[in-house]
């Protein structure tokens, strides 16, 4: 029984992780198609809610935000989202939005201000520069996402690389309304991307139905429903639609690249900055080490004369011989031992009075002074 329970729970287990590499693969797949509609759907006018594309990108990012979120902790945080993380991640961005999303009137809850801070990013084109900020503080991002999240995993890397190409698109929106509706969730929608295709030579459904009964008329099946073949009667005007097609994705293409320059650009400009920075503390650094060192070796040389003054001998043969000792060249103090410091104080205790007595005399007369005491025992006075 034990062996079964075992196994239905490693059976179990496999399954989950399984689910959850499959939520992330499909939530960055969706992600990464709608990235490319939004830049082949673009044209000169600003996106705004009223485009349906950009609505299921905004549910789409939301989704991925959310993706294993631990929610609230307490009763006493109320209802979190990613709103919260984002609050705090990318509260040390420069210039940021944060603020003045928090301090709105009209918005009360975390998941609208999530909303409205997405769309904000977006016309500020720093969407990819707000999630890279929040991926970087690691600590912060475990403490919001359980084990499995996208945030979690290396694809959050991939998540910002796609968002960067927005960068090429104009977003205009306005922070009223039920766009920004925190009570309604955000609901995906596939259908779009069933027919996505790697190839950008479609036709309109116009024309590639006329194409495929054409086709079918002779007895003849194309490759793909939605790549008609291309034939000699092709009418000048869908070859310049097509043409035209094709130039709008390269000019969002180059939108793109030119973004994505420009971030390099930047990252290059602050890490020379980080550089000068850094080496310029390196060399205050060393300029105080050799001040410190010269005030130390002032000091040595100012302790040295006091030391030649203190003794009572030719202070020029002194100084000839003292010189300037380096580092650990000090001599070492031996150790106290008192037991043989007491023998040796008792050795010369009971040594010979008249020892002391001829020290005594010949002390004293060097100063012509002699006194006699009990016991005879000399003193000098």
């Amino acid at each position: 029984m034990e062996q079964a329970a075992m196994a239905m729970g490693d059976v179990s287990k496999k399954a989950s992780t399984r689910n959850l590499a499959v939520e992330r693969k499909n939530l960055l797949t969706v992600c990464r198609f709608s990235v490319k509609t939004l830049l082949e759907k673009y044209t000169a006018e600003p996106i705004d809610d009223s485009s349906e594309e950009f609505v299921n990108f905004a549910a789409i990012l939301e989704h991925i935000l959310s993706h294993r979120f631990k929610g609230s902790s307490s009763w006493f945080d109320g209802q979190r989202s990613y709103w919260d993380y984002i609050r705090l991640a990318c509260a040390k961005i420069p210039n940021s939005c944060i603020s003045s999303i928090e301090s709105m009137e009209n918005i009360s809850t975390s998941r609208a201000k999530g909303r409205a801070w997405m769309r904000v990013a977006l016309m500020e084109k720093r969407l990819s520069e707000y999630i890279a900020t929040a991926l970087r503080d690691s600590r912060t991002t475990k403490r919001f996402y359980a084990e499995g999240a996208i945030m979690l995993r290396e694809e959050a890397t991939v998540l910002t690389g796609m968002l960067i190409g927005l960068g090429a698109i104009d977003f205009s929106f306005c922070l009223k309304g039920e766009a920004l509706d925190g009570k309604s969730p955000a609901v995906i929608d596939y259908t779009p991307y069933l027919k996505f295709t790697q190839s950008y030579d479609y036709l309109s459904d116009d024309d590639d139905q006329q194409s495929v009964d054409s086709s079918a008329s002779d007895d003849s099946v194309p490759e793909h429903p939605y790549i008609p073949l291309v034939t000699d009667e092709e009418s000048w005007s869908t070859k310049c639609r097509k043409m035209e097609q094709r130039f709008k994705i390269v000019n969002a293409q180059k939108g793109y690249l030119e973004e994505l320059v420009r971030l390099r650009e930047s990252q290059l400009k602050n890490t020379e900055t980080e550089n000068k920075r850094l080496k310029a503390r390196l060399e205050e650094l060393q300029t105080q080490s050799q001040q410190e060192k010269r005030e130390l070796e002032a000091i040595v040389l100012e302790l040295q004369e006091q030391l030649t003054s203190l003794i009572p001998c030719d202070s020029n043969h002194l100084a000839k011989n003292l010189s300037i000792p380096l580092i650990n060249q000090w001599p070492t103090l031996e150790p106290f031992d008192s037991q043989e410091d007491v023998k040796l104080f008792r050795r010369f205790a009971t040594g010979s009075m008249a020892t002391l007595s001829h020290c005594c005399n010949y002390f004293c007369s060097c100063n012509n002074r002699y006194v006699a005491e009990p016991n005879n025992i000399p003193v000098c006075a």
